[in-house]
């Protein structure tokens, strides 16, 4: 155990201390012979040796690996000889970024930017933390200057809708629209669940531009007629994948065939029919044959980065294989640790009681931790994430309804206490750290149930094979029941 005391000072310094040489590890091990380099490849009979091929069993406690890509390689981020004129973006929203520090569009921007202008059905996906918000939301802005010239202003009638999952996410949204819509004239309108009966019975009015909201709440109002949908005409699903699994999809096709869609809006004042555009870090290769039910799947234009489902280079990954009673106390280290080096800190579990537990396990040893979870109240969580996001606390423990969408540039270190049940689960909680206009972070993951190491030796293997994260798919009830119903074939298989 003494040997991972220091674990960040420790891994930090062996890799950079091999900078003068010209080959740099991709994955560096606490057994070097399984030590990984750019290029290097592996017999198709031999199979791809993994540091974490022993891991289930018990002497492998204490083992460990860091992924850390190619470091040399900046991620992408800036698009190098492209401005925002340049992908036609309008000067009086260039001279708004520009005031915000904004000076090139990163690479997704550049990327899906033009498509959306020209009224194309878009796909956006793209690593976590690379800009996508404001992928979509300056096209809007764009379009709606114009279409305000020309179209009547009426209460409750947006122009475009972004819909979100969440409540935290569709908050977060709309104060990075309202921070751009102040200086243009726009009125943006956050709407989230909450008191859904009440504006009901006392229905809102107000001239509202661009809506930002929440599936739920939105759906309700719009069967009520309190907003109207004759004006809109661009509709933004942000995380997508999550919007088309199958614990939201119905609801969501039901409200989306409401509206136009068209395979491409025209360029015209007024405009006809409703343009769609899906963003998201995950999406499956197979959009879900849900998306028919309100889009030609022909008509997406699909824009990604090279950075998709893959574990980013700037960001260094640790594994670490443990005991369960192992990991209050080196969580404990690598937390004081950060305090040390003034590192804010997000501890993700994947269960509330545990999420819990990490909270109060350090606040009785002397570190003060705040947590939020699913089963907290809007409000309270809203207050506990504003502490630590303006820096009055420095570690937060939290489960899986901090991994999306949810931005801070003050996050350094990830800690997966609990090490996540599924891909898109782990590229979402990494995606805190290392965003776009922070400091660069780390991630360690402590791994202690044969399950997960499962899923670290198939995450170890498409670093290794330089190939996309296995089997990223937000459809978790349908993972489930395939599951349990290959659980059944087999059990008949055996009984047979």
């Amino acid at each position: 155990m003494s040997k991972l005391r220091n674990i960040f000072q420790t891994s930090y310094c062996r890799y950079y201390s091999q900078k003068a040489n010209k080959k740099l590890p991709i994955i560096s091990c606490k057994r070097p012979e399984y030590n990984h380099y750019e290029g290097q490849s592996y017999s198709k009979f031999d199979g791809v040796k993994l540091a974490s091929a022993g891991w289930l069993h018990e002497k492998s406690k204490g083992d460990y690996f860091t992924i850390y890509g190619d470091a040399n390689k900046k991620e992408e981020k800036v698009v190098f000889k492209k401005s925002f004129s340049d992908i036609g973006v309008r000067q009086e929203l260039i001279e708004v970024l520009g005031a915000q520090g904004y000076e090139l569009p990163t690479a997704i921007q550049a990327k899906a930017i033009p498509f959306i202008l020209e009224g194309y059905n878009t796909a956006v996906t793209a690593e976590t933390g690379c800009g996508k918000t404001l992928a979509y939301l300056l096209p809007i802005f764009q379009h709606v200057l114009e279409w305000k010239k020309c179209v009547k202003n009426e209460f409750n009638s947006p122009f475009a809708v972004i819909i979100t999952p969440s409540r935290e996410l569709a908050t977060q949204i709309g104060e990075v629209a309202q921070n751009i819509a102040q200086n243009l004239n726009l009125n943006v309108t956050t709407l989230v669940g909450g008191r859904t009966k009440q504006k009901m019975l006392n229905p809102p009015i107000e001239y509202c531009d661009v809506l930002v909201t929440t599936l739920g709440a939105y759906s309700k109002l719009v069967t009520t007629a309190i907003y109207k949908i004759h004006n809109v005409h661009h509709m933004v699903l942000d995380e997508a994948d999550t919007l088309l699994d199958d614990s939201f999809s119905g609801k969501l096709s039901h409200l989306l065939k409401k509206y136009q869609i068209q395979f491409k809006v025209q360029h015209q004042i007024p405009p006809v029919g409703c343009q769609l555009t899906l963003v998201s870090a995950t999406l499956p290769h197979e959009l879900p044959d849900s998306v028919s039910a309100f889009v030609d799947p022909q008509s997406l234009k699909t824009v990604t980065t090279s950075k998709i489902h893959r574990i980013l280079p700037h960001v260094p990954h640790k594994f670490l294989r443990l005991g369960k009673a192992q990991k209050p106390v080196e969580l404990l280290k690598l937390v004081k640790a950060d305090l040390n080096l003034k590192r804010p800190v997000m501890i993700f579990s994947n269960q509330t009681p545990t999420c819990d537990f990490v909270s109060m396990f350090l606040n009785e040893n002397g570190i003060e931790c705040i947590n939020i979870n699913g089963k907290m109240a809007v409000q309270l969580k809203a207050g506990k994430f504003e502490m630590f996001k303006t820096g009055q606390v420095d570690v937060l423990s939290c489960t899986n309804i901090a991994s999306r969408g949810l931005d801070t540039n003050r996050v350094q270190h990830i800690i997966n206490y609990d090490f996540p049940l599924y891909t898109a689960d782990y590229i979402h909680r990494c995606g805190r750290t290392g965003r776009l206009g922070s400091s660069a972070g780390a991630v360690t993951n402590f791994v202690a149930w044969p399950r997960e190491v499962s899923l670290v030796q198939k995450i170890e293997a498409s670093v290794r094979r330089d190939k996309e994260l296995p089997h990223v798919n937000a459809n978790i009830r349908r993972i489930i029941e395939d599951r349990i119903a290959k659980s059944a074939d087999a059990a008949l298989r055996s009984l047979a």
